[in-house]
């Protein structure tokens, strides 16, 4: 037990940083584009919510692993997309961005529907009191709807970033240095504490989303829209 822990001590908090970077990352990327994606689909506009609906059902409904592997062999080895500079790292910091890209992909489909249920909360009458006034759709959108959803969806968000938190590990796939990659690792090395070694990944993981589950705990409680 004790070369276990001598083998995988220092490697714990890399790894875990690893992990809570592809978090961050992600969790912005994705809020950006589910906002985009659910402001497409009340849109106006026929297109864009054909567009929106199509991708939103496409890619939630597709593994994420398959979209991992999409981003790396099908952007980077047949396509040749680069998300890193060259340099002795550039496969490491290229699969790494290649993960987030995944994650953000796939993560904003879930941000686009919490944030559908939070435009339900909002009252139609705002809206159309704000579209006699003359305001557009976007002003409408941004400046009326958006910011009462988000206030209303933020128990749910924390659901979703905690959901992401876990898939991090997926990342590990395409050979990112995060936790999941060195629990593999140490398993390979310590066969017979196998066990021992699921703890304590588990330990790091359950740390990390009990405190996103209160920090937005707090949050919902603090902004909540009050009717």
């Amino acid at each position: 037990m004790s070369t276990l822990w001598a083998d995988m001590a220092p490697a714990l908090w890399p790894a875990f940083w690893t992990t809570l970077k592809l978090t961050a990352l992600s969790a912005v990327g994705a809020t950006i584009w589910g906002v985009i994606l659910a402001g497409m689909r009340v849109s106006p506009v026929p297109v864009m919510r054909w567009f929106a609906t199509g991708y939103v059902n496409v890619v939630r409904n597709t593994p994420l692993t398959l979209i991992v592997l999409f981003c790396s062999l099908g952007l980077y080895t047949n396509l040749g997309v680069a998300l890193a500079p060259a340099g002795p790292s550039f496969v490491a910091n290229n699969n790494f961005w290649l993960a987030v890209l995944a994650f953000v992909l796939y993560t904003a489909t879930f941000v686009c529907e919490t944030l559908r249920a939070g435009f339900n909360t909002v009252p139609l009458g705002q809206a159309e009191a704000a579209r006699s006034l003359g305001l557009g759709f976007l002003q409408v959108f941004g400046v009326i709807v958006l910011p009462q959803a988000l206030r209303s969806v933020i128990a749910p968000m924390g659901s979703v970033l905690i959901a992401l938190t876990k898939n991090t590990t997926i990342a590990s796939v395409i050979g990112v240095a995060e936790a999941a990659l060195l629990m593999k690792t140490q398993i390979e090395n310590h066969a017979n504490l196998v066990l021992a070694i699921f703890a304590v990944i588990a330990v790091g993981f359950m740390i990390i989303t009990l405190t996103e589950g209160f920090v937005f705990g707090w949050l919902a409680q603090r902004f909540a829209v009050k009717r």
